[in-house]
């Protein structure tokens, strides 16, 4: 790295500091009020923007831990999960019903191949046991499986048992950083964790992949 380069980044880390210490950064209980203030206002625009962002390849674990902070634990997971459905329908059929003309004539070639096997001759298995996965990128995903031959009925239903437990986790984070997280949601979140992280070890159990690798198709999903 280049003195100017290490020059810039030290200025731009002291600019960050005291930026961070003139402007007063309101609290998690402050940005919860905010957020209760505005009303239906909240959890709807909140959904749009989940569920049209998320369509391009930005992390749902950003948004999951915001719909936390926001709106709590119970809404914060069914506002997630609603917009995790329609952004996968909206990149899905965006996948479908443009990129497939394209596409189709190469579905016999390397890596397309290998993807639409994988989730054709899967179907709802290999969609839940991939979505379980968290190193599987969520919207290159939608696209592949637009690509692949597989339904939407079980694309729809594996989407929605592998998001919720990883989708669960991320917002019960969120809500505690406020606090006010009561200690049976707690519990309940804990417990689909753990039903996520049980699936995951199965999954790469089953696929002869050692826990924490992923297989050839997944990396070509996750590239």
């Amino acid at each position: 790295m280049s003195a100017r380069a290490t020059l810039i980044i030290l200025l731009g880390a002291v600019a960050l500091v005291v930026a961070g210490s003139l402007v007063p950064i309101p609290s998690p209980v402050e940005v919860r009020t905010w957020a209760q203030d505005a009303g239906w206002a909240t959890p709807v625009l909140f959904l749009l923007a989940y569920s049209l962002l998320t369509v391009a390849p930005i992390p749902r674990t950003v948004f999951n831990l915001t719909a936390g902070l926001l709106l709590g634990g119970p809404a914060g997971v069914a506002v997630s999960m609603v917009a995790t459905m329609l952004a996968s329908v909206l990149a899905f059929g965006l996948a479908r019903g443009l990129g497939r003309r394209l596409v189709e004539p190469h579905l016999e070639r390397g890596a397309v191949r290998a993807v639409n096997a994988r989730l054709s001759g899967g179907g709802l298995g290999a969609v839940t046991s991939l979505r379980l996965v968290p190193m599987v990128p969520f919207s290159a995903m939608n696209y592949c499986c637009g690509l692949s031959t597989i339904p939407m009925r079980p694309f729809l239903i594996g989407t929605f048992l592998g998001s919720l437990p990883g989708t669960a986790a991320a917002v019960v984070l969120g809500d505690a950083l406020t606090g006010t997280t009561p200690p049976a949601l707690l519990a309940i979140y804990a417990v689909l964790a753990v039903v996520g992280g049980v699936g995951l070890y199965v999954v790469l159990r089953r696929s002869g992949t050692p826990v924490g690798e992923l297989t050839d198709e997944e990396e070509r999903l996750a590239a």
